[in-house]
Order: structure tokens, then C-alpha cells, then sequence
């Protein structure tokens, strides 16, 4: 397993630069995957997202805390086999509540300002991604971050 501090200089402009990552759920013997808007915060321990509370991703989340997400940067051509590189990130999610949403909303609306209204609707949810490691995969390589103990 590799430090992850060997690799912030990769992490960090990934993580800052993307805005929209692919989560993947489980529910009933089903994969699931959505494009989310993320943020992470600074110690790269929580990635954030939000949805609506009506939707399947927050019903898989509530039965099935387990999750997937992946940032990448491509650019869709010929020379990502040799250059780019994808990020996925493991951990438990969970709806963040009181003091620790108003904390984190904030992470997440520095990096998406343009949804505080559907943040602060009613029926939308502010999930927080616990990551337990982070994945970073090249076409042909790959390191493993243990975030977690």
C-alpha cells in the first residue's frame, strides 16, 4: 500500500478540480450508479454530496451504507491510456444532521455555489462519504491509500 502523501500533488488538483464524480450503491443484489456533484473536505477523510431524499440513491444509501465513488480525468481521447487516471474512493455513506450539516454544507457550497437552493430544500440530503481508501488507477497501474484504520 502506498502513503498517501506521496501522492497529494496528484489528489488534491484532481479532487479540487472536478466537480462531478459517479457513485456506486448496492441495494438487493443490484449495482447502482449516479452522477453526483462532490467536494472533499481538506484531510480528504469525507467526500460530500446531495440528493434528494426521493430518490434511489438515498433509498439504497439508508438500506446499504457501502459505497463507491470515482473521479477521473479523462478527456475522452486516444493519449488517456497513457496519461490520464482514475480515482475511487471507498467508504461508508450517511445523512449528516444539526452542527456537523451546517459544517459541512459550507465545504460543500464553497465548491458548488450554484445549488444552496436545492441544498436547502426541504426533502434534499447532505451525505457524507466516511472513505476508508482511496484506489488510483492508471491504464496500467494502480496504488492503494488506506485512509482509515
Amino acid at each position: 500500500m502506498s502513503k498517501l502523501s506521496e501522492y497529494q500533488d496528484i489528489l488534491n488538483p484532481l479532487l479540487i478540480s472536478q466537480r462531478l464524480a459517479v457513485l456506486a450503491t448496492h441495494y438487493g443484489g443490484q449495482p447502482y450508479s449516479n452522477l453526483v456533484a462532490f467536494a472533499v473536505t481538506d484531510d480528504l477523510k469525507n467526500i460530500l454530496f446531495a440528493t434528494s431524499k426521493k430518490t434511489r440513491k438515498y433509498t439504497n444509501l439508508r438500506e446499504n451504507h457501502k459505497v463507491a465513488m470515482l473521479v477521473d480525468s479523462r478527456k475522452n481521447e486516444t493519449s488517456d491510456f497513457d496519461t490520464e487516471f482514475a480515482l475511487t474512493a471507498i467508504g461508508l455513506a450517511g445523512e449528516t444532521t444539526g452542527d456537523e450539516k451546517n459544517l459541512l454544507s459550507k465545504v460543500y457550497l464553497a465548491k458548488h455555489p450554484y445549488l444552496t437552493v436545492f441544498l436547502n430544500m426541504p426533502d434534499t440530503a447532505l451525505i457524507k462519504i466516511l472513505v476508508s481508501d482511496y484506489i488510483l488507477a492508471g491504464f496500467n497501474k494502480s496504488h492503494r491509500f488506506r485512509i482509515l484504520d
